[in-house]
């Protein structure tokens, strides 16, 4: 009996304890759920969790998410289709590129002087059609001098060497020592893969002969993919430059700018004598152009300066392809840079001129409302 007792004690000591922790408990959570500060944290929390929509789709009923997936299902479909649609796009830039070339052909040649355009040809009226008049009637009085010089001059001097000085892109590449290579550049053509070969496109800098190389054509071969990655097929977003091949530059002997010789001094550890040596270490040169970094085969991942010199080496072999060789003649006068420079601002012009019409709109606002009062407190204005 006694030892019934004993526990019939020990029971009731336990379930007093548990209450007077369960009382204390709701004392500390009605403290809590009375400070303004964490009331204001934990809606600040729901209000943050409602607006990412990941945390909304999980609320979701299943047969609501089952649905979802299927939409994406269907979403990869659409990214396979698209894949398809860029490849003919490809195709019918290869087809169109065919069309191109003859006008390409006879741009060469009014450059190189290989031939000299007609009248008709050489009609254009420009904007500025008075003051070249002007200019014209003046020419005519030195015309027997201008005639002379003329005859000594060949198509268009320096004409790619030009785009390269007036695009900034090109330009930040070109050392001193690569321009009297450059002027010597005649062409540059693009040339798209062949139907059921792999999606590429090839970069051909044509020169002419010179005292630094012995090829005739340097070459940049841009290989391309048009298909949604498997591990992330919702990225897809046309095709992309996946690596890039140049080619051997034959250089001739000493006239290789892509490396510089420096002198070094080494000391022998035993004796304490000293001796020159000379190596060749790399030297920048915009003809490294044509000795890109290689992605790695086996999709080993790069380091971030190495990712940004690839990033960097696509956007110059796709601006070669989509604006200079199509547009040449506009980089060299520098109207396309002009027009380039033009639509910048002007979409900066627009910004700046809608934020000043809606701060206008909030003044106007503020005057023509009476009941607004501009002494009253912030809480007061928004009641």
């Amino acid at each position: 009996m006694a030892d019934n007792s004993k526990t019939e004690d020990a029971a009731s000591d336990s379930v007093e304890a548990a209450k007077n922790a369960s009382n204390k408990k709701e004392k500390l959570s009605d403290q809590v759920m009375q400070n303004p500060q964490v009331l204001a944290a934990l809606q600040d929390r729901l209000d943050n969790t409602a607006l990412t929509p990941s945390s909304y789709i999980e609320t979701l009923p299943k047969a609501v998410k089952r649905r979802i997936d299927a939409l994406k299902q269907l979403q990869v479909k659409c990214a396979h289709i698209e894949a398809k649609f860029y490849e003919e796009v490809h195709d019918l830039e290869r087809k169109y590129a065919a069309l191109y070339q003859p006008l390409f052909d006879k741009r060469r040649e009014f450059i190189n002087g290989e031939a000299e355009p007609t009248d008709a040809e050489s009609e254009w009226h420009s904007e500025n059609e008075e003051e070249d008049k002007l200019a014209g009637d003046l020419k005519n009085v030195v015309v027997i001098e201008e005639k002379a010089e003329e005859a000594n001059v060949k198509g268009i001097p320096d004409f790619w060497f030009t785009i390269f000085r007036n695009v900034d892109m090109l330009s930040e590449l070109v050392q001193e020592y690569d321009e009297p290579i450059l002027k010597h550049l005649q062409d540059i053509k693009v040339k798209f893969s062949e139907p059921g070969q792999p999606m590429s496109f090839s970069l051909e800098f044509h020169f002419g002969p010179n005292d630094y190389f012995s090829n005739s054509v340097l070459t940049k071969t841009y290989k391309m993919k048009s298909e949604p990655d498997k591990t992330d097929p919702f990225s897809f977003e046309g095709p992309e430059i996946v690596d890039c091949e140049g080619c051997t530059i034959d250089w001739k002997k000493g006239k290789n700018v892509t490396v510089k010789t420096i002198k070094k001094k080494q000391k022998h550890k035993g004796r304490g004598t000293v001796r020159t040596i000379t190596k060749q270490v790399p030297n920048d040169s915009f003809f490294n152009f044509f000795s890109p970094m290689k992605v790695s085969a086996d999709g080993e991942a790069l380091d971030e300066d190495s990712e940004f010199t690839l990033a960097a080496d696509f956007e110059i072999g796709h601006f070669f392809r989509e604006r200079i060789v199509p547009r040449a003649v506009l980089y060299f006068t520098g109207e396309a840079i002009e027009d380039d420079d033009n639509f910048e601002e002007d979409e900066e012009g627009e910004e700046e001129e809608l934020e000043g019409e809606e701060e206008g709109e909030e003044e106007e606002d503020a005057e023509s409302d009476p009941k607004k009062d501009s002494s009253q407190p912030a809480e007061c204005k928004q009641q």
